[in-house]
């Protein structure tokens, strides 16, 4: 029997190819997030005010984004209604006897309803009617406070003009008889008792 032969030598494996490996890729800075526009910033905080009910400051708010941006979508869609409910606050506030309210509300309205964004050609309401109501209400209020000026009633009739001046800073008539009645009541609270 012939010899064992050794067996025959295995030849030394190979090393493994290399693991491709991908370049290292630079850090990338996390994301931005969107910039929003300063009309799109002015708006989100007019829908604030609206949704608390500031329904001038929101307007204020409208008009400014409108004046970034004009034709603004959101102000297009959210203008005219924030007029609407501005006037029908001044109507309800007049209807509760808040004459201050109603004046200013009314007075808010007229500066809105012209603006570029309102449709005021669909509105339940004129500019004339609504400066009507300011009007026929100053005149309400300044007769009223002629007949208690002229019953002695001086305070009351200064409440009155400064009523007026309140939401009518321009009205020079009230401007006039509040400086005069309120000279009157420095006299005679200078005056001594019982004169």
């Amino acid at each position: 029997m012939p010899p064992p032969t050794a067996p025959a030598a295995v030849p030394p494996a190979a090393p493994p190819p290399p693991v491709p490996t991908a370049p290292i890729a630079p850090a990338v800075p996390p994301a931005k997030p969107p910039t929003i526009s300063v009309a799109d910033k002015l708006f989100a905080e007019g829908m604030t005010a609206l949704h608390e009910g500031g329904l001038e400051r929101a307007l204020e708010l409208f008009s400014a984004a409108w004046q970034e941006k004009p034709g603004h979508a959101g102000v297009v869609r959210e203008f005219d209604g924030a007029v609407l409910a501005l006037k029908k606050s001044g109507d309800a506030a007049y209807t509760q006897g808040k004459w201050e309210a109603a004046g200013k509300r009314w007075m808010g309205t007229l500066r809105f309803i012209n603006h570029p964004a309102a449709n005021w050609r669909d509105y339940p309401f004129t500019r004339s009617e609504v400066r009507a109501k300011v009007d026929n209400l100053t005149a309400s209020l300044t007769e009223k406070a002629l007949t208690e000026y002229r019953r002695e009633e001086v305070p009351a009739a200064i409440a009155d003009w400064k009523t007026i001046l309140s939401y009518d800073p321009g009205n020079e008539e009230a401007a006039r008889s509040l400086q005069t009645a309120t000279k009157q009541l420095e006299t005679l609270k200078k005056m001594p008792p019982g004169k």
